[in-house]
């Protein structure tokens, strides 16, 4: 690890390791502490599908990798590997703790050896009616080619003898259909005692079952998972389509390379060593032992058996602006109005579009969608416009990860419906979070704006922390039609006043605003930078930061996740502090304090200060020009930076140390809410 300079990859395992803190916290409910354990799961899933994956990639440059990264790849998947080897003993110590929570709790986990003869005749029939039909052996042998496994999925690989003592064997691998059938399994329950058996041992218990044509007497199953590398590689072809071309590199995931497995820790050499043969697995492939179950993603669906906070809070707050019965428009017409997720509804913003959407004067809607929630009220607020005439223009991003899929649906629902789609800008990613409403009053037009921090998705706006600004600034506004324009002829970009565009000037404008505070600073002017983000590793950048530091300014960064910068380093950063805070919320909002000489700017942004958000995404980052907003947004990172409950230290080991300063506890979250209820509902 550089001494000035942390490869984002170790800085994301401890941001990993924060949620695995969250795990051992006894204040938190067990059922929730549960469902960290699964987060971690699928957090690390993802790692290695995308970061590990990469690393693998640049470690095959050689030398050549230094020009493109910070960071010796190499040396840092070593440092990788030993860190998650070290986060998996301790899962394993959290998971074996809180299933002796569970069992003070009255719930206990039975598996195929321990059940009773009535739960096996309950489970049997089960397995015969729900799990069977989903049930197809991939039969091995020396000669056999093993298709293609799916990532993510969970395997069982299979010893079958038809004696015993055999040691003649055959072997066979299951995928368990987690995907389609639930994985905690509950059986009846016996007084106050509630007992669960996993997916993997029904299927242990069925072995028999689907064998028995063939006479097999003797079984062991052993469950193994892989992860693929996930990056997905367009082509350049003017002969496909975009959709086609994104369709087709969905199609290539599935085939991506081999980055890890995880196999239970029992499994026999012999059965290891064929499977690694089989599936040609390289040294470049991290190959672990884990416990007898994988995936523990799923924990995160984990049944409410227990009392859980489902909610932090008893009902979202609303902006006293907003006054039932008054039309949106009339609202901003008099002053913006900011959104906080989830402390406030996401029902807002489908209000807004709704009311849009059935609007006369209203004449067009433009927006930019990354991410939707499942059955998406604001895909059926934008079709219900289309259908009452409205000019709807949408540009939907393919290439937002994982939901590929997912926005190819949309895409096609959408042009089912009549509805113009844009797929996106050659070569960038479009990560803004952007919409414009334009309506004509007495032959004026006038547009009104959504500009926020985090998606257009009612799902993960109920547990994402967000801002979302609502204006009708007319400087705004004209950006905001400028970037639309963009899209709509990528060769046409006319310039931007306000708001803070990646790739076009948002770097530029970063390195502006940061050496204004060194200028600031030298002149004897107020002079401090406050920056909430999720990521922050673009070395420049942080090169600035040092530099600022050393020119006098206090900087505060409350990162989630990747921290690249290391604070605390005489004659470097010893006025840079940095914190972590994990919550019952997914922390997401990204706001930009600058101290400017006494007259603060405030920015809210979709973007983190990675080089991919500068560089290679369009981003969206916007002055907050209304006094009123300014000071919400300044106190709700004042109340963050006051957390002495959930905050961590990000300190040059990263690891993870509570901040525990103050005589009062804070609880940033619950202080959010209460000050929002008290500034909106005076209650």
């Amino acid at each position: 690890m550089s001494s000035d300079f942390i490869a984002k990859e170790i800085s994301w395992l401890s941001f990993n390791g924060r949620l695995l803190q969250e795990a051992m916290d006894p204040t938190v409910p067990l059922i929730e502490r549960l469902k960290f354990l699964g987060i971690y799961s699928s957090n690390m899933d993802e790692f290695f599908e995308v970061r590990v994956a990469t690393l693998s990639r640049l470690s095959q440059l050689g030398k050549k990798s230094l020009s493109l990264i910070p960071v010796d790849p190499r040396k840092t998947l070593k440092e990788v590997h030993q860190l998650v080897l070290s986060q998996q003993t301790q899962f394993k110590e959290i998971y074996s703790h809180l299933v002796e929570e569970l069992r003070k709790q009255q719930v206990f986990f039975l598996n195929e050896k321990t059940i009773t003869p009535k739960q096996k005749e309950n489970l049997t029939h089960y397995f015969h009616t729900r799990v069977r039909p989903h049930i197809f052996p991939l039969m091995v042998n020396s000669r056999t080619v093993i298709p293609e496994l799916v990532h993510r999925a969970i395997y069982l690989a299979v010893i079958m003898r038809k004696k015993p003592s055999s040691v003649s064997k055959e072997y066979c691998i299951i995928r368990i259909p987690s995907h389609i059938v639930q994985r905690f399994v509950p059986l009846p329950r016996e007084g106050k005692k509630q007992y669960l058996i996993m997916l993997d041992d029904v299927i242990r218990l069925g072995l028999e079952e689907i064998f028995r044509p063939f006479q097999y007497t003797s079984f062991e199953a052993y469950c193994f998972k892989i992860s693929r590398d996930a990056e997905l590689d367009i082509k350049d072809d003017i002969s496909a389509s975009y959709l086609e071309q994104i369709q087709e590199s969905l199609h290539q995931r599935k085939l991506g390379d081999l980055v890890r497995m995880v196999y239970d820790r029992t499994m026999p050499d012999f059965l290891l060593t064929l499977l690694v043969r089989k599936l040609k697995l390289t040294s470049d492939t991290l190959i672990e032992t884990n416990r007898r179950y994988h995936n523990s993603k799923d924990y995160i669906t984990f049944p409410s058996l227990l009392p859980t906070r489902t909610i932090l809070y008893p009902e979202p707050v609303v902006p006293r602006r907003l006054i039932p019965g008054k039309s949106f428009f009339d609202i901003l017409d008099e002053g913006d109005v900011l959104l906080n997720f989830p402390y406030q509804s996401f029902d807002h913003v489908i209000d807004f579009l709704r009311e849009a959407a059935i609007d006369p004067k209203v004449t067009e809607i433009k927006i930019n969608l990354y991410r939707l929630g499942k059955h998406s009220s604001v895909i059926n607020a934008l079709i219900n416009a289309g259908k009452n005439r409205k000019n709807v223009m949408i540009l939907l991003e393919l290439q937002a990860r994982f939901d590929e899929k997912a926005n190819i649906h949309w895409a096609n629902v959408l042009k089912d419906e009549g509805i113009k789609v844009i797929f996106g800008v050659p070569g960038l990613k479009v990560h803004s979070k952007v919409c414009m409403i334009t309506r004509v009053k007495k032959g004026v037009a006038k547009t009104y704006c959504l500009i926020g921090s985090g998606n257009f998705n009612e799902d993960t706006a109920r547990y994402y922390t967000d801002a979302f600004l609502l204006t009708a600034n007319k400087k705004i506004a004209k950006d905001v039609r400028n970037l639309f324009g963009f899209f709509g002829k990528n060769y046409k970009l006319d310039p931007f006043e306000q708001l803070l565009v990646s790739p076009f000037i948002f770097r530029k404008k970063i390195i502006k605003l940061i050496r204004n505070e060194i200028h600031c600073m030298q002149k004897g002017k107020p002079a401090y930078i406050d920056l909430k983000l999720n990521n922050l590793a673009d070395r420049e950048i942080i090169e600035l930061l040092y530099e600022a530091s050393q020119a006098g300014v206090k900087i505060r960064l409350a990162v989630r996740g990747m921290f690249s910068l290391v604070t605390g380093v005489k004659g470097k950063s010893e006025r840079i502090e940095g914190r972590g805070l994990v919550d019952k919320y997914l922390e997401h909002s990204r706001i930009f304090f600058f101290g400017n000489g006494g007259e603060e700017l405030c920015f809210i942004s979709s973007a983190d200060l990675l080089p991919r958000n500068l560089d290679s995404r369009v981003e969206v980052t916007c002055p907050i020009l209304d006094a009123e907003v300014h000071q919400e947004l300044r106190d709700i990172f004042e109340h963050v930076w006051a957390d002495n409950v959930k905050s961590r230290i990000l300190n040059a080991k990263l690891d993870n140390t509570y901040f525990r300063e103050g005589k009062t506890k804070v609880r940033s979250q619950e202080a959010i809410y209460n000050y929002l209820k008290m500034k909106h509902q005076g209650n």
